[in-house]
């Protein structure tokens, strides 16, 4: 097998506060000498945490890494709404949370777990008439963004302190990918009508990597290296399908294979370990959805 498709896979980077992910990208490319490096689900400058980073071929792959479930560490401050529902923005609003009943703060996040509608936080990434909501709020624009559906399957309190006028929550949140913590933690005040914005931020789990994958931005700076092969990127994010090494030949040159009555995507893999392809049955075709080790390499 080609020699490229042993340099390409996935970095799982413990980011750093204080960094945008283009920063980590734009780092990990002088590290791995490398244009071809890519990232999945953004974190924001002040977030710490599960980074998905694809290298070489690797960056192809994360069109089809389907991180479905995501999950945090975060400290939600009540008390203060700010105009980027975070530390960063500016205070909009003061209010003394400090009297604050705890049976009454559970019971507002009981109305923010399970399937929600939740407006996304005004400073985000999303595009609205081709530019960012962010960049349009920063010029100056008054940007509504529509709810949409989300799942909280998780939103723990793990401990809470009174800090003066305000009320800190660390929390644990288990929720589906396109959820804003931000969001919760703006809603979460309103419903108490005293304000909330988030204070820290940790992603702790992306799909099947977690930070025990992770490897901390310096670190791979000194020492770059893969966290996850392609091989093993695409073991671990599919259920796996058997094929022979004649197979594997074919499934790396686009063609098709027998259909065997299979339900989504999987990871076709040959005898020797290689993951020669994603695939998914169409028709009467067992049809490749994304080629990791093409036969042109």
């Amino acid at each position: 097998m080609n020699a490229l498709a042993e340099t390409s896979g996935l970095v799982i980077v413990d980011k750093p506060a204080g960094m945008t992910s283009h920063d980590v990208v734009s780092k990990l490319r002088r590290a791995f000498s490398t244009r071809k490096v890519g990232h999945a689900g953004t974190l924001d400058p002040m977030a710490t945490g599960v980074l998905v980073v694809g290298i070489e071929r690797g960056t192809r792959f994360l069109a089809h890494l389907v991180a479905t479930t995501k999950a945090y560490d975060a400290t939600i401050r009540l008390g203060a709404a700010t105009t980027t529902d975070d530390a960063e923005g500016e205070v909009i609003s003061q209010t003394n949370a400090s009297g604050l009943d705890h049976l009454e703060i559970l019971r507002e996040i009981g109305h923010l777990t399970g399937d929600i509608m939740q407006k996304p936080t005004k400073v985000s990434a999303i595009k609205i008439d081709g530019r960012r909501a962010h960049e349009l709020v920063r010029a100056g624009a008054e940007v509504d963004i529509p709810a949409r559906p989300v799942t909280i399957s998780l939103f723990e309190v793990l401990d809470f302190r009174v800090d003066g006028e305000f009320y800190n929550l660390d929390v644990r949140v288990h929720c589906s990918s396109g959820t804003y913590i931000r969001a919760l933690a703006r809603d979460l005040g309103a419903a108490l009508q005293v304000g909330g914005h988030l204070t820290a931020l940790r992603r702790t789990e992306v799909g099947p990597f977690k930070l025990d994958d992770a490897i901390p931005l310096a670190d791979l700076q000194e020492n770059a290296r893969l966290s996850l092969t392609l091989d093993e990127a695409l073991t671990r994010s599919y259920p796996i399908l058997e094929i022979t090494e004649e197979q594997g030949v074919d499934l790396s040159m686009g063609k098709w294979l027998e259909p065997r009555g299979l339900k989504g995507v999987h990871a076709a893999v040959t005898p020797s370990g290689h993951a020669i392809a994603l695939v998914e049955e169409k028709g009467k075709r067992l049809a490749t959805v994304f080629v990791a080790r093409p036969n042109t390499l």
